[in-house]
């Protein structure tokens, strides 16, 4: 099936089971829904909370006081909170790089394993896609590598980051590359392989290579240098006040929805990614994602759920414009618990930091984090053992 017709058989698809709507339903799984506005408090379950299997420490001896939100030691990653071998790594700009979703026989993906950060967002038609950010470890293919939106504007400016992606809509590019980042947006074209480089067949991907990305920046004149990521906050101890959770679903459309399966082995969450079309919301189907690069399950040691503003653009084409200033709601997951928190982006340079409701920081886990990036009308179900997330918009 050709692209344009994959398309849009997706956006009819999303008309028929998405948003907006006016009366909603009850979301898959029967339990009341809630929106941000109206969170439920969360109870913990010391029975459930005493049959969770320890986390395994990711370093001999983490320092019980944790890293962050500042000060961070030259060798430890303050987008990870781990301490990092080749320091070289951590001299440079982070470097975001855009990565389809969609259609599904671009599944797996290359070098998503190997990312520090992910987010996942809506862009249009029913459709997500992926911010890949990586800072402590390179990866020689990332991909495929698909257009930029609005929103990366704002990731790009948060973590002072080189952003490769492949083109955009004429008013997305404009608003781009009018940014004082202008001169760290590189397209496959001004930058030519290995940094962006070509793949086919069984169709024409297009690749990404972090370490030619980074030495691209530098010959180009660009100050490509280490930059003040402050404001994560790690620990390694799980804090108190969690609800234990097995599975977390999170549902952008009927074409595109994913599941978090907590693993206690690894201390992990997995992700499992939407194998079909399901329009009534009651036949997902599901398959394990795994990295085509590296051939590792794809997973994370956080995954924060962020309730942002989102606005129609444009109605033809689709275009969301995605607020993301000061601070809102937020469901942050780790080490099998679930956490009602606030995320808070203070300043257009501040890195995101999630806070409990004292206003103190929330510990991430150290490790990797996934971020899904869901409206504030999002419908919030929570059962004995998981929790659905269902997004809505105005």
């Amino acid at each position: 099936m050709k692209r344009g017709l994959q398309f849009s058989l997706v956006f009819v698809l999303y008309l028929s089971a998405c948003l907006p709507v006016t009366n909603p339903a009850i979301a898959p799984g029967g339990a009341a829904n809630s929106t941000p506005e109206d969170i439920p408090q969360l109870a913990l379950s010391m029975t459930a909370l005493s049959n969770l299997t320890a986390t395994v420490s990711p370093t001999p001896a983490y320092p019980p006081e944790g890293y962050g939100p500042k000060n961070f030691p030259q060798d430890v990653d303050p987008l990870t909170g781990m301490k990092v071998t080749n320091t070289a790594l951590l001299e440079r700009r982070p470097i975001i790089i855009k990565v389809s979703n969609l259609p599904r026989d671009v599944r797996p993906q290359w070098g998503l394993s190997l990312a520090d950060i992910v987010y996942e967002y809506y862009i249009e038609e029913g459709t997500s896609r992926f911010a890949a950010i990586y800072y402590s470890k390179d990866a020689n293919q990332v991909g495929d590598i698909r257009s930029g939106r609005f929103f990366d504007a704002h990731l790009v400016r948060m973590y002072k980051a080189i952003f490769a992606f492949g083109s955009a809509d004429y008013r997305v590019r404009d608003r781009l590359y009018a940014a004082e980042f202008a001169n760290r947006l590189i397209l496959e074209w001004q930058a030519g392989c290995p940094a962006m480089c070509r793949f086919s067949p069984p169709r024409n991907y297009l690749l990404g290579n972090t370490s030619a990305l980074s030495a691209y920046t530098t010959q180009k004149g660009i100050p490509n240098g280490r930059q003040n990521l402050d404001g994560m906050f790690f620990q390694l101890q799980a804090p108190a006040g969690g609800v234990p959770v097995q599975q977390v679903f999170v549902r952008y459309s009927a074409v595109i929805y994913n599941r978090w399966d907590y693993d206690p082995a690894s201390g992990r969450f997995l992700r499992f990614s939407d194998k079909d079309n399901d329009l009534t919301g009651t036949n997902e189907i599901y398959e394990q994602l795994r990295d085509r690069l590296t051939s590792q399950p794809i997973a994370t040691d956080n995954l924060v759920i962020l309730f942002l503003p989102h606005q129609f653009y444009s109605s033809v084409p689709e275009i969301v414009d995605i607020a993301f200033e000061g601070s809102g709601w937020a469901y942050a997951f780790r080490d099998g618990q679930a956490y009602q928190v606030k995320w808070q982006r203070p300043a257009a340079d501040s890195v995101l930091y999630l806070t409990n409701a004292d206003g103190t920081f929330y510990p991430f886990k150290p490790g990797t984090t996934w971020f899904e990036v869901m409206g504030i009308s999002t419908r919030v179900t929570q059962n004995v053992s998981d929790w659905r997330f269902l997004l809505y918009f105005p």
